[in-house]
């Protein structure tokens, strides 16, 4: 069963966007392993609490990434 498991930010992205990382990741894998593998795969969105994020020793929020998105 091929299985993706996607780590985002809380409140990073809308239901839709989350549909879709499902669908394409689906897509995806079908193309890869064959039709055969649509039925099993499972895609995993996880929303991470804010604050939960950490790069180059420091703690990642939200608030930084929309920050950083707005440049």
């Amino acid at each position: 069963m091929p299985f993706a498991n996607f780590k985002v930010p809380a409140g990073s992205l809308d239901e839709k966007q989350k549909e879709l990382i499902v669908t394409r990741t689906t897509e995806l894998y079908a193309e890869i392993y064959g039709e055969r593998a649509r039925a099993t795969t499972m895609v995993l969105v996880e929303e991470v609490t804010d604050g939960g994020w950490g790069i180059g020793g420091g703690v990642l929020t939200l608030a930084m990434i929309q920050e950083s998105s707005e440049d």
